[in-house]
Parts: C-alpha cells; structure tokens; sequence
C-alpha cells in the first residue's frame, strides 16, 4: 500500500523549496523502501533547485542519506527490513560496456527504482539523483542502499553518500595520492576537506588547503592540513610553488567547479603532476588552457565522478574508518535541523557558514 509522507520539494527554478505530501509507492521487483533517518544539504541540491541540472520539476530533493529499509520488492535477496544502509546514486548495472570490463566504479547504467514517487494528485516527481531523501521515507533501487555497520550514527554515515565519498575518492581513487605526496586541495567545503582527510591518511607528506574564506581554512587543519593558502591575500598557485621548494605539487584537487580555480589548480602541479576536478561546474562555464602548457607539463588532468568509487567496496571502509576514529566524520556535521529548516539550511551553505546542515528525520 502507497505511504503518504513529507517530502522537500522544488516546483520551479530559482523558487525556495516547500514540505508538502508526497506518495511513496511499495517497492516493486529489485526495489526497496528506506525510512530515511537523516540527509546532508549537498550543494547539488541547490543545484537542482536553481535548474542547473535539468528542467524536470517538480524535484524531490534530498540524496546524502542514511536510514533503515523498510521492505524489499521481489527478487531482494541482499537486503532484509531493519538493515541499516547508507544511499549510493551510483548502483553498478553489471551489465553495461564497463561493468563488463571490470570498472562498475564508471557504470554507464546506473540503476535507479523504476517506480516513481509523486504529489498528492499524482504529478510525478522527479528525485535528485534518483534518490530523493529529504523525505521521511523513499523508494530506490535495492543496489543503491548500501548495508553498513549499524553502530554508526545515521547523521555522519549519511554523508558519506555523496559529499564525503566525492572528495575522499578524488584523493585517493582518482588521484591515488601515494605516501610522501604533496597535495594541494583548491576549495575547504565539505568536499574539499573529505578530500584532504583522505590525502592525509593516504600518506601525503604535505596537504596544501586553499581557499579563499579563513573560517574554512582553520575548518581545513581539523582534518589533516598541513599548510594553509588564502587566495584572497596571496596569488595561490605562487604561494604552493613556495610551500613545495618552488616545484608545485604531485596531485592538485579543484573542489570548487570553477574555471579560475581549476586554472590555479592546473599551474599549481608539478611537473608530471595530476589534477583532479571534483567540483561540479556550471553548465555554462567553459575551460581555456593554451596547449602548449597542456603537454608540456604531462602529467593528467582527471575528472573524478563520485570519487571513483565502488559503494558496496568504499562505503563499509569509510565506515571502519570512522568507528575506529581515523576519519572523524562527526566534524563534518556542522548543525542538524528538521525538513521545515532546508531552504534555510541552503542560506547557511551559500554564505560558507557551515560544512553540512543535516536533516535528521
């Protein structure tokens, strides 16, 4: 039988979001419901709300989440009611041209639940990254539930969903930051301190955190910087050349979604260095880079999409992580509010006020 609940909804671009009723339909064959017990505000769902993912509203925002499932369609067999999970908006297919040559972690058929969530009078709903979790409960794909330790607090495990995995994959997955790196990492929100906490327990020798706002440079050093650059008071890409004896770093990480910043991250490399762009750009923004200094350098220049990760393989580590105290995702959770609180929280987040305000349902 459908459950009617609340749900955080976006009806038109650039409008604030409203709680109203929405309708969770039971799950069908390969499907789960998840009673959602809490979900990070991403910049991403600012993101859907302003229109510059697509125009297909009304949007149920809400992705970075953790809760309990609730039941399971047919043909679950890996997920039982009460397991505890954490929510993937990458669930590897199996079957496409990647999964078949053992890379799911750039799965081109992501599964989604067929099944739609809708309003009250039956307009379908759109869910930000096939998720839609700013809800008290959701209907996803079973592949993207992720079971994991239910010792774990549902507000930080949460985040590693989306924020926290995008910024510590690009470390470690996409830029496979080695013991002894240096590492400069443009952008101290949320994602860029994942990324920075992932360098550091990578082995990086030294990690280089620029931004342009000092509160989120001090946030920086709580999670593993080592030196610090503020681009408002100094030119950042000669203030890392300085702080790495004049050569620049080995893995550059632009979390911003910026072209100026990805530019500083570019001339901030090392010879043969990587950088990795893990920020999402707008739509309209584009690149120019002479091309010269495009193979002069070598090296790479790598998008990271969602931190390269395998959920089913990563999402239990970073757990592990935290429950043994080595990742300390609690500093991530900067306030916990209600469903009512969203577009407020959205305020705080443009202003650079907190790393994550957390919807505890």
């Amino acid at each position: 039988m459908p459950h009617k609940v609340k749900g955080v909804v976006s009806r038109a671009k650039g409008a604030p979001v409203e709680l109203t009723d929405i309708v969770v339909p039971d799950p069908g064959p390969g499907e789960v419901v998840v009673g959602v017990q809490a979900c990070g505000v991403c910049h991403t769902d600012l993101h859907y709300r302003e229109g510059a993912v697509n125009d297909e509203f009304p949007f149920l925002l809400g992705h970075e989440a953790a809760g309990t499932v609730e039941s399971v369609g047919e043909g679950v067999v890996d997920l039982a009611p009460g397991d505890f999970v954490v929510l993937a908006w990458r669930a590897p297919c199996g079957t496409c041209r990647s999964c078949r040559r053992g890379r799911p972690w750039y799965c081109f058929g992501s599964l989604n639940a067929a099944q739609v969530m809708t309003l009250e009078d039956g307009t379908p709903l759109s869910p930000a990254l096939g998720i839609g979790a700013f809800a008290e409960k959701t209907v996803v794909a079973a592949g993207q539930a992720v079971p994991v330790d239910p010792a774990a607090a549902p507000e930080p495990a949460g985040l590693i969903g989306c924020g926290i995995m995008a910024g510590f994959g690009a470390a470690v997955n996409t830029g496979n930051v080695q013991r002894g790196d240096t590492v400069a990492v443009f952008g101290c929100g949320g994602v860029g301190d994942a990324a920075i906490a992932g360098a550091a327990l990578a082995g990086a020798g030294k990690v280089i955190a620029v931004d342009l706002d000092p509160r989120k440079l001090e946030w920086a050093g709580d999670f593993g910087a080592t030196d610090v650059v503020n681009a408002s008071e100094q030119d950042p890409v000669e203030a890392v050349k300085e702080l790495t004896g004049g050569l620049g770093v080995d893995v550059a990480i632009e979390a911003v979604g910026h072209p100026k910043v990805l530019e500083q991250a570019f001339y901030s490399r090392d010879l043969a260095g990587t950088l990795v762009q893990v920020g999402v750009p707008d739509p309209t923004m584009r690149i120019d880079l002479p091309m010269l200094e495009f193979f002069g350098r070598g090296g790479a220049l790598k998008p990271s999409w969602y931190g390269d990760c395998l959920p089913t393989r990563d999402f239990p580590i970073l757990i592990d992580l935290y429950r043994s105290g080595r990742l300390d995702l609690d500093r991530f959770v900067s306030e916990t509010i209600s469903l009512e609180e969203v577009e407020e929280a959205f305020g705080k987040m443009q202003k650079g006020e907190v790393l994550r305000s957390v919807v505890v349902i």
